[in-house]
């Protein structure tokens, strides 16, 4: 029996990254479906559709970089957001408005990394003819245009979300869902 071979930093680094993406999809796809036609509804189904091609987009880098897709992480990231769902948020039966402030935390979060995996491969693609220096400077951008619309979108459901928490009993505050924030 030989050794087994030891996995190269940048699969580890790009499955990683697939693993966040599958979950970040999921969440996106879920957010998306938790607010029916709100406001901003149609904008978290653009954001869903975007964090899925940019998803898929990371996969064919990955063929094209020989780099194996371990598709059991891929099924441990969407696990994983669903486990995120059983997350304490002060009700049992309904949606808590502190769900979608913690949503749209966990999308900030895997927005600003899905960046910063397209930036650490552009540090690359110069020297790597099977990175495409344009797609991911694309990429790139969209990423951070993704985490501005998060960050806009986290302001105002914090304002709402936190400060309804302190509303007294009987005022109103606090009640609904993202749907009237977003």
């Amino acid at each position: 029996m030989s050794p087994q071979k030891p996995a190269q930093p940048l699969s580890i680094y790009l499955n990683d990254h697939l693993t966040g993406a599958f979950g970040g999809a999921a969440l996106a796809r879920r957010m998306a479906g938790a607010h029916g036609d709100t406001r901003r509804s149609a904008e978290l189904r653009s954001l869903a559709r975007e964090v899925e091609e940019d998803r898929d987009a990371l996969v064919r880098t990955m063929h094209r970089l020989g780099v194996p897709v371990r598709h059991y992480r891929t099924w441990l990231g969407v696990a994983a957001e669903r486990i995120g769902r059983l997350k304490p948020n002060g009700t049992l039966i309904h949606r808590a408005p502190l769900s979608d402030l913690i949503e749209l935390e966990a999308m900030r979060t895997g927005v600003e990394g899905k960046a910063a995996l397209w930036q650490a491969l552009r540090a690359i693609a110069d020297h790597d003819p099977r990175l495409d220096p344009g797609e991911l400077d694309r990429l790139t951008r969209r990423a951070l245009d993704q985490a501005r619309t998060l960050k806009d979108w986290h302001r105002s459901v914090s304002a709402e979300v936190l400060s309804a928490a302190g509303a007294p009993a009987g005022s109103g505050a606090g009640r609904g869902t993202v749907g009237s924030r977003l």
